[in-house]
Formats: structure tokens, sequence, C-alpha cells
């Protein structure tokens, strides 16, 4: 075995786990996903069916990961993050009709932010702590708030970036320049 399993996770056979991941205390990962080298899933992860991390993602103890839901590589989550998987659910019907939501490269989700499903989160987006985002949220785009807002733009680091006086800013702490084009930002 390539990966670290505390004692009490479950891993069903059949899912494939990277090597160098650490899953931790009480977690439970289905047959069907797909976990990534270098992961580290806190206490009390699910990993529901056919769902996909990519590499080097960090998941913080309680969060539940449905199908529908895709996580690229770098990306973190937080303590007690919440995603749905069914836009109109009802407990007297079973439904499958998944909405897919996918988290881009090195995103960042808050602690206890909501993500109905369906609403794509950008690369290296950030979501703060509490939010419920209702919409997609663009890449580099900063969001919080119940229902989620942006209220600016953040580097790959995770600094604001100031487009005051100009569509190029630079990363505080990389110097790393960026561009706001038509309501996106994209490095340079």
């Amino acid at each position: 075995m390539s990966y670290f399993k505390h004692e009490s996770a479950v891993i069903d056979d059949g899912a494939f786990i990277g090597e160098g991941t650490k899953v931790w205390h009480f977690s439970h990962i289905m047959s069907t996903a797909s976990i990534g080298e270098n992961c580290i899933l806190g206490q009390n992860v699910f990993i529901g069916a056919d769902v996909e991390v990519g590499n080097g993602v960090k998941i913080q103890n309680n969060v539940s990961v449905y199908s529908g839901v895709i996580i690229a590589d770098d990306a973190f989550l937080g303590p007690s993050v919440v995603f749905t998987n069914v836009d109109a659910p009802r407990s007297f019907f079973e439904q499958k009709n998944y909405a897919n939501t996918h988290i881009g490269k090195g995103a960042t989700l808050g602690a206890n932010s909501t993500i109905v499903c369906g609403n794509d989160i950008g690369e290296y987006a950030f979501v703060g702590a509490g939010a419920v985002v209702t919409k997609p949220v663009p890449a580099f785009a900063k969001c919080y708030g119940v229902p989620a807002e942006q209220k600016g733009w953040i580097s790959r680091h995770g600094l604001d970036l100031d487009f005051s006086n100009s569509n190029i800013a630079n990363c505080p702490k990389t110097g790393e320049q960026y561009m706001l084009e038509n309501g996106r930002v994209r490095p340079l």
C-alpha cells in the first residue's frame, strides 16, 4: 500500500487512492471514487461514488463530497464544507440526476461554506468561511456572504489584487502579474 489509511477508515474495494495520500479517522471512500496523490483526507470525510479528487488536495474534517463533484489539483476544503448534488431533493423518491460541480485547481473553500450543486468554483478562487454559493465563482475571485457575493480578486497565493488604477495588478507576495479583462482575471 503506497498510501496511509487509519485503522478506523473504510475504503471500499475498487476505490483508487494515489501514492502518498493520507486517509484519517472514520473516513469512508466509496468503491468508484478516485483520490489523487499526496492528498490529505481529515477525520470523518466521506467520498461518494464516482467522485474525482486531484493531486495535492486537502479535505479537512467532517466534509462529505457527494456524487457529481470533481475536485482539481491543489484545492483546499476547510472543515465542514457542505456540498449538495440534487437540485430538488425529496425523501419520498430516489433521485440520481446529480448536478455536477467542479472545484478548480488551487481553489479554497472556507470552513462551513455551502456549495449548491451545479455551481463551479474557478481555479484559485477563494470562498470565505460560512459562505453559501448559489452561482458560479470565476477563477481568482474572492467571495463571501450569504448568499456569496464577489468582493474582489486574489492571486494564486491568496492575496488581494488591486485593479483600481489599471487592468494589470501584481501579487503583493510574489510580484506575479495578473490582467483583468472582460470581467475575468488571468495570470500574465
